[in-house]
């Protein structure tokens, strides 16, 4: 199996991507700020299901961290047509969500990795929001419908250690899924690999630079608990900023030219 090389940056290095995903941000406007746009409804919609279940809120927002890569494909995509000095529109997102259906299933490294890996994703999501809820609504003193009641019974509570342990197990299940996914979805995007590829280098960059790779994971959490704290308004900006600086995380971690482009010329089934 072959795996690209990965570089070593400075642990600075995610400062340079914030500023690189910035300056797309602004240079796309509307096709960039239609996906925040788009997930900041999708959690306002979240809200108003489960606004009286904070429990299961917790868990949703949580899910949504795991399987914001796959989210984000459209953005990595408009940073690379940007980079390449091709037109980034909106025409190139939807080439990118719908590529799929020109691929075989079956063919090694095919088009089809993606949606295998973001399923993948999105399983390990769900299975965090029946953890979250079932860990909270079972170990928790009273009932916790309301943020007040999250705050008080688990966050608070004088007896047990049930945040402590909703944090760990968090914790424990975040930690290997970033590490599997950090530069796996923009490497699925740019290049012929099929997910074990782009797992296996995505744990190569993380273990190659521990450093920067934390401030990443840790501004990545702190930008987005922003965005949900300005009531979901401040996701609108932050989710493509962070998406389009994914995009220069993973051109600056990975070596990918000894790997076939993804795309094909036009019309061949792959």
């Amino acid at each position: 199996m072959k795996l690209p090389p990965v570089r070593q940056v400075d642990w600075r290095a995610p400062l340079d991507w914030l500023a690189l995903g910035w300056r797309d941000l602004w240079r796309l406007g509307a096709p960039s700020l239609l996906h925040g746009l788009a997930l900041a409804s999708v959690g306002a919609l979240l809200m108003l299901v489960a606004g009286h279940r904070f429990w299961l809120l917790a868990g949703a927002f949580s899910g949504f961290l795991v399987v914001a890569p796959v989210l984000a494909t459209g953005l990595y995509a408009l940073s690379r047509a940007l980079e390449r000095g091709e037109a980034a529109d909106f025409q190139t997102i939807a080439m990118t969500w719908t590529r799929w259906q020109y691929s075989r299933f079956a063919v090694h490294g095919g088009y089809w990795s993606l949606v295998r890996f973001g399923l993948l994703l999105s399983l390990a999501g769900t299975g965090w929001v029946l953890t979250s809820a079932a860990l909270i609504t079972a170990l928790s003193p009273a009932p916790v419908h309301t943020p007040m009641d999250f705050l008080r019974h688990v966050v608070l509570a004088q007896r047990g250690h049930v945040f402590e342990l909703w944090l760990t197990m968090g914790a424990l299940m975040a930690a290997p899924l970033f590490a599997s996914s950090v530069v796996a979805m923009p490497l699925l995007l740019d290049r012929r690999v099929d997910v074990l590829q782009a797992v296996l280098t995505s744990w190569q960059v993380v273990l190659a630079n521990p450093g920067a790779l934390a401030l990443w994971a840790a501004l990545i959490m702190g930008l987005t608990l922003l965005g949900m704290a300005t009531a979901l308004l401040g996701l609108v900006i932050i989710v493509p900023w962070l998406g389009h600086a994914s995009w220069h995380a993973y051109r600056a971690l990975v070596d990918a030219s000894t790997l076939p482009l993804r795309l094909p010329p036009e019309g061949e089934d792959t």
